[in-house]
């Protein structure tokens, strides 16, 4: 399963939907927060995609929940914006949380800066920021067999 992750659009419909465009094949769009409004915009557009959002710390009136865990092609993810976990002063808190979630892959944003990690077991992506210059996104390739993880810039 292909999937598309995003996130820290900040308003950036237009980077968002350049991101959707640029991987049509994607089956599943994922905005780990800061945005979640604009994802419910282009909701509209792709009714063949389904669309999972967290809320972040900049999402106001948004009806989402802090935390996502899903189940794709038999991997278990567990996304969420960050922020409530520090993101920004390290994975200790994030990497626990997912762990207590028995997770395979950890999705989040917050920080603005792409990572991809892998430690024991667990993958741990943050997209960047899809949102200005330097935007950038991530890209799954999920089968029973493993997980692919490859970055973009817009």
């Amino acid at each position: 399963m292909k999937v598309l992750v995003v996130s820290d659009t900040h308003g950036d419909v237009l980077s968002l939907r350049k991101a959707i465009n640029q991987k049509p094949l994607a089956e599943v769009v994922i905005h780990c927060g800061d945005g979640n409004s604009d994802l419910e915009d282009l909701k509209p557009l792709y009714p063949e995609k389904h669309f999972i959002g967290v809320r972040g710390n900049c999402d106001f009136c948004v009806n989402a929940e802090n935390t996502e865990t899903i189940t794709l092609e038999g991997k278990k993810l567990f996304i969420t914006h960050g922020h409530l976990y520090n993101a920004k002063y390290g994975l200790y808190n994030l990497v626990c949380a997912a762990r207590e979630n028995e997770a395979d892959l950890l999705l989040f944003g917050h920080t603005h800066n792409a990572l991809k990690d892998y430690d024991d077991g667990l993958y741990i992506v943050n997209p960047g920021s899809c949102h200005g210059y330097g935007a950038s996104y991530a890209y799954l390739d999920i089968t029973e067999q493993g997980i692919m993880v490859s970055h973009f810039k817009l």
